[in-house]
């Protein structure tokens, strides 16, 4: 079928953390708060209830229905409005069933496939066009994808993702490092590009089951570029090895404060200028931060936001102390690998002069 290879999966996937993601802080956040100042779910609103209360419900809401967000969001990025339909009710299917994050994600492809497929080959008379984007289509795509969801794929996503969190939940303390150190260097070499946004789907499939370890990774390494580069600058006029020219260091005034933020692209102007070192240097970083951060288990209980994620932890001075850890690995490493450069000189930018148009030479025939 000429359609599915049009569909392009891991745009999708992209696009639906973009969607969900601040609902997804937004609901951490909330429910963060809530419990730290003693907040409950609201059981009867009638029996009246506290504002921690108000806080902790509406963050648990928020974080409950993560399924259907996904869904709908993967569902509405492949077919558009017609995919919200079906991408609503079969991520609530998944939701009920006990499908998690995962059972979200495939029953939103699920959802938005066979909508495409129904409107790209389903021919009706001229006379029920009119019913097809508000009758037939959302109908026949929630039944069949439901159907699906129910009776195909949602024993087996069941199994799996109990599987999983069974195997992460009995891993001993040298595995744990691996495993931080697999995550930290993937989403450190990547400064949130495409590799980042895969492996923040995995990692927060893990979260949604309450796996809160492998995400806080994500986050650290998310802020060891920035913080690294950082403290590279300050360690080389201790032992007076500047690497950082006069843009660059301009550049380190941004990158820093959007670091706190869990923003690495403000790194980009210093990195593109040196490729191969900075991803070796923040892969080393991140590797030593992640696996630091999974071993002592730091846990944030939403999943981005950098330094804000801090309050909600159980355990935040090992996160912190990974992070500083971490960092400075990565300091340490660019200082070693670059070679020193006067912080004085500026990147010169040749422009080339555009031609100017001889008008006389112009011809209209």
């Amino acid at each position: 079928m000429g359609v599915l290879k049009d569909i392009g999966f891991k745009k999708h996937l992209m696009t639906a953390i973009s969607f969900f993601l601040p609902i997804i802080v937004a609901s951490g956040f909330l429910l963060a708060i809530g419990n730290m100042t003693g907040g409950a779910t609201i059981e009867n609103f009638k029996d009246g209830f506290s504002f921690a209360d108000a806080l902790t419900t509406m963050g648990g809401y928020g974080l409950g229905l993560l399924p259907m967000i996904v869904s709908t969001a993967i569902a509405y990025s492949i077919a558009d409005k017609p995919g919200i339909a079906p991408g609503l009710i079969v991520g609530m299917v998944a939701n009920g069933i006990g499908t998690g994050f995962l059972g979200g994600l495939v029953g939103g492809y699920i959802s938005g496939i066979i909508v495409v497929l129904i409107v790209t080959y389903i021919k009706v008379p001229r006379w029920m066009e009119g019913l097809m984007p508000t009758l037939v289509t959302p109908f026949i795509s929630t039944l069949i994808a439901g159907v699906i969801m129910y009776y195909v794929v949602g024993t087996p996503i069941t199994w799996f993702t109990e599987m999983l969190t069974g195997y992460l939940g009995n891993l001993n303390t040298s595995s744990l490092f691996v495993y931080g150190a697999i995550i930290g260097i993937l989403a450190s070499i990547d400064y949130g590009g495409a590799i980042n946004k895969v492996v923040f789907a995995f990692v927060f499939a893990l979260f949604s089951e309450g796996i809160y370890e492998p995400i806080t990774v994500l986050i650290l390494a998310s802020m060891v570029t920035p913080f690294g580069l950082t403290m590279a600058y300050f360690l080389g006029k201790v032992i007076r090895k500047n690497i950082f020219n006069k843009q660059e260091i301009e550049t380190l005034k941004t990158a820093f404060p959007m670091g706190i933020c869990q923003i690495t692209e403000g790194c980009f102007p210093i990195v593109l200028n040196d490729l191969l070192r900075c991803v070796i240097a923040t892969g080393i970083g991140g590797a030593v931060g992640g696996g630091l951060s999974m071993l002592w288990g730091a846990d944030s209980h939403i999943p981005a936001s950098g330094m804000f994620a801090v309050p909600t932890m159980t355990h935040p001075w090992a996160f912190l102390a990974a992070l500083f850890i971490g960092s400075l690995v990565t300091a340490v490493s660019i200082l070693v690998l670059k070679k020193r450069v006067d912080p004085n000189e500026a990147v010169v930018v040749e422009e080339k002069e555009e031609e100017e148009i001889a008008w006389d030479e112009l011809k209209i025939s």
